[in-house]
């Protein structure tokens, strides 16, 4: 089974603004409310793929009632822990300005609570599958993700991390299956600038000699590069189709990633499939659905 963890979740209110104006009152020209959080998204494209999963994670007050309820609706499977003090984040993300949000800082989580999550975590077993994405509350300690992985050393369990800086970093010496940084993530842990495909390539292999098995690195409209455990390298550019929303496109990357893994076992179609499942969530309205990841395959195998 495929379990992932969103330990901060969100209702993301994605919004169209024409002709916004800074200091003047603007109204949306379209509007949508969605369940948000990198390890939804990630459940939802590997729903959409038909792979099984159990979205985990942490819900409070009135907005985390809603997140509940609309990833019921969606058809997830989810096992949420209900926090006693404030409420779930709201996320607003501008259509109209690519990469423009305006997030929530979430709840507080206690150690209390926190250990209710590692307690479930706990009960995984050889040849699960756990995702850790996305950020953490102010309030965690940013070694919680390598705690995570601490804890379960040992037990055969594939292990995916999409994080940035110390969470990132902290997680390496316990050799997670796959880590996904985008080329600007990448950078900043080194201090450099990396722009074209070549150039990601010898900082993904550091991440790789620290620890990481396979390192997937997204490069938006450059495309995607893998460095697999095998000691291959793999680079596609993206996909030719129109940006319609870029929210989630690398949760689904990473969904996609392992939706060709598990069902193939074989690097270099998870790699396509990975590229093809981001970039279809890119060219939609709302993330991939299975039909639009397998068009989007097409075009990525002919192009190979």
């Amino acid at each position: 089974m495929v379990y992932t963890v969103t330990f901060n979740p969100s209702l993301d209110y994605i919004v169209s603004v024409e002709g916004f104006q800074l200091g003047k009152t603007n109204r949306t020209a379209k509007e949508q409310m969605l369940p948000g959080g990198k390890g939804i998204n990630v459940s939802t494209v590997l729903k959409n793929l038909g792979i099984p999963n159990i979205a985990l994670g942490f819900s409070a007050g009135f907005t985390g009632e809603e997140i509940k309820r609309r990833v019921e609706e969606m058809g997830l499977a989810s096992d949420f822990i209900n926090l006693q003090n404030g409420y779930s984040r709201i996320n607003v993300k501008m259509k109209d300005f690519d990469g423009t949000e305006i997030n929530g800082q979430g709840p507080d989580i206690s150690p209390a609570e926190t250990e209710k999550l590692l307690e479930k975590l706990d009960g995984l077993k050889e040849g699960d599958v756990l995702v850790l994405a996305g950020s953490i509350p102010r309030t965690m300690p940013d070694s919680i993700y390598s705690d995570i992985l601490r804890r379960l050393d040992g037990k055969g369990i594939l292990t995916v991390v999409d994080a940035t800086g110390e969470l990132l970093l902290h997680v390496l010496e316990y050799s997670p299956f796959l880590i996904k940084p985008n080329n600007h993530e990448l950078g900043e842990i080194f201090q450099v600038k990396l722009e074209t495909r070549e150039d990601v390539v010898p900082y993904a292999r550091k991440l790789q000699e620290k620890g990481a098995r396979n390192v997937l690195v997204s490069m938006a409209g450059q495309g995607a590069v893998l460095l697999d455990e095998m000691g291959q390298v793999h680079m596609l550019p993206a996909p030719k189709g129109k940006l319609v929303n870029a929210v989630g496109a690398g949760d689904s990357m990473v969904a996609g990633f392992l939706a060709g893994w598990l069902t193939k076992k074989d690097y270099e179609y998870a790699f396509r499939m990975g590229i093809s499942a981001g970039s279809a969530s890119a060219f939609s309205e709302n993330l991939a659905t299975k039909k639009e990841i397998e068009e989007v395959y097409r075009q990525v195998s002919q192009s190979a």
